[in-house]
């Protein structure tokens, strides 16, 4: 049973789109017998034309139907024809450099592209196209070609044009690129909205909701402290760690064994191994971590160091709260942070 109080804040949630309730709550709406996701862009209902439901299930059972606009009963981040067909294009030809009758001759609108893929990827359709020339253009001189040939290929006539782009997207020059010093980002699909991970071929190094505030200067600040180009694709670390999460939403998993790359002063890293060993379905407030860490009068240096985990969930600075039981920060938000701690304590061995 959904409190009065809830109902008010997912209405709240509802009306704002706010994605940090994606697969918490969907609203049945009386008036027209269909349910929706929160982020549901279609007009909002009234409060009083509104019923809610923890699953999609309860839903059905009570004779709504799936709205056509944001497709409940699919993914929650389901990709959109248009993204679908535009990844498919730019994998056909990644080297080619998109203008406007490219759009046409799709009958795709050029705004429409850009939307849709700021909303999947957090990034337009020519960054997104752009960032794939350039990871190829790498994959191009790293395997031997010349700067000249790649620059040529990605479609650079000038090549102070290609080594400005480049050095804006790797975040080093061409020349100055070597196959140690690249890691690649990939988005990862979860029950609580979108993850984006960054890894090597070794170790996950970032772990985080996309829509966390301030998630691309933690990419930013990784890539200057790391002296490594970050570009899209996939390593077996961020298929591994892909693998867990599904597992650890379905409640089969409450540990990860994908290799970590902590990258932090050592007293981060002590709380950090300290966070680790909270067991999933328990929580400890700051000053414990402080005194496990052998500083009792750190415990806001403590506070400070949870944050600066870049390894969401994996380490679990979410298990983390008040001396006073109140849930405390969580930079995925608090409405995430509450779901995590009471899905570990349903599903603890």
């Amino acid at each position: 049973m959904i409190s009065a109080e809830l109902k008010e804040r997912y209405y709240l949630a509802l009306l704002t789109k706010d994605s940090e309730y994606e697969g918490l709550f969907y609203v049945g709406v009386t008036t027209t017998g269909v349910f929706c996701r929160p982020t549901c862009p279609a007009r909002k209902p009234k409060f009083e034309n509104c019923e809610f439901y923890e699953t999609a299930e309860q839903a059905l059972l009570a004779s709504f139907r799936p709205c056509q606009r944001c497709r409940p009963l699919s993914h929650p981040n389901h990709v959109s024809d248009v993204v679908r067909m535009l990844v498919e294009a730019v994998e056909k030809e990644p080297e080619k450099r998109w203008k406007a009758q490219d759009f046409r001759a799709l009958s795709i609108d050029e705004s429409t592209a850009r939307r849709q893929f700021k909303k999947r990827f957090g990034m337009t359709f020519v960054a997104y196209a752009r960032a794939r020339r350039m990871g190829l253009a790498l994959k191009h001189i790293r395997s031997g070609r010349t700067v000249i040939d790649s620059q040529l290929s990605t479609g650079y006539e000038s090549s102070s044009g290609f080594r400005d782009a480049f050095s804006r997207i790797m975040g080093a020059a061409p020349t100055q690129v070597d196959e140690e010093r690249v890691l690649k980002a990939a988005w990862i699909d979860t029950r609580l909205g979108p993850m984006m991970a960054v890894a090597d071929e070794q170790a996950l190094y970032l772990l985080e909701f996309v829509d966390r505030r301030g998630l691309e200067r933690e990419v930013e600040r990784l890539r200057k402290r790391t002296h490594s180009a970050i570009v899209p694709g996939t390593t077996e670390p961020i298929q591994s760690i892909a693998r867990e999460l599904t597992e650890y939403f379905d409640g089969k998993r409450t540990a990860f064994d994908t290799a970590l790359f902590c990258l932090g002063t050592p007293f981060q890293k002590e709380v950090w191994d300290a966070l680790l060993s909270i067991p999933a379905g328990e929580t400890r407030s700051y000053q414990e971590i402080a005194n496990a860490v052998g500083k009792p009068g750190a415990y806001r240096a403590v506070a400070q160091a949870n944050g600066a985990n870049q390894l969401a969930i994996v380490i679990p600075c979410h298990r983390v709260i008040n001396s006073s039981g109140e849930l405390g920060g969580y930079g995925g938000g608090l409405t995430r942070k509450d779901w995590l701690l009471k899905h570990e304590k349903q599903n603890r061995k």
